[in-house]
């Protein structure tokens, strides 16, 4: 019996020219029919911790700590998995290749996808894209996919708010691309990051080589 999977996808520094060092696409899966069980579990959280704005990395704080650091061992405990792609914006050189950026930003999204698909099952994507050219991604993202699998159930865009698995998506690509980034000296915020590198094992600037179930990091090499 094929199973359906629902996608959540977030971007971060993924402006051509944002003067940031490196660009992340992300995503976190879960399957169907544990989506309303994981956004239920979550709203616990929330509650108990008397949390009532929207989950996003830049509003993690000290004040808020322990409620971040229960949501970052709810991931690690369940069944949810994250993927990111990260790439180092000095090796873009889209000349070489004769493409466009936006060509780029797809073939991007192509390697963040890929990986999680299995055509025996169905999929529903949903993508939090935050520039008004939303509506035509989301047309070529289709035809990409489905031209090769013909597994995809839907492609959809939706704001953070309208789900807290996107907004779970949204912390954990915050911390890797701040860690990458910025270098937060926010003590919450670093002791989130140190958190997830502790689960894991190691660092956000290598490829997960090895099998892991939860964060599956894919640092592109670009030549």
């Amino acid at each position: 019996m094929n199973k359906t999977f629902n996608i959540y996808c977030d971007e971060s520094c993924h402006i051509e020219n944002d003067h940031k060092e490196y660009m992340l696409l992300g995503s976190i899966s879960s399957a169907y029919n544990q989506v309303e069980r994981h956004s239920e579990r979550i709203k616990d959280l929330k509650a108990k911790h008397h949390y009532y704005g929207e989950i996003k990395w830049t509003k993690v704080s000290n004040s808020q700590f322990k409620f971040y650091k229960d949501l970052i061992d709810y991931f690690f405990d369940c069944d949810l998995r994250f993927r990111t792609v990260i790439i180092k914006k000095t090796q873009i050189d889209n000349s070489k290749f004769e493409q466009s950026y936006d060509e780029f930003y797809y073939k991007m999204y192509y390697y963040l996808l890929n990986h999680n698909i299995n055509v025996l099952d169905r999929y529903n994507i949903y993508i939090d894209i935050k520039d008004t050219l939303g509506a035509s991604k989301i047309k070529k993202l289709n035809q990409i996919f489905n031209s090769k699998y013909g597994v995809i159930k839907k492609i959809q865009i939706i704001r953070s708010h309208e789900s807290l698995l996107m907004q779970l998506c949204d912390l954990i690509m915050g911390a890797i691309s701040s860690d990458l980034n910025e270098k937060t000296t926010v003590p919450a915020k670093r002791h989130i990051i140190e958190k997830i590198k502790q689960h894991t094992n190691q660092g956000f600037d290598k490829t997960t080589y090895e099998n892991n179930p939860k964060i599956d990091i894919f640092c592109i090499e670009l030549r």
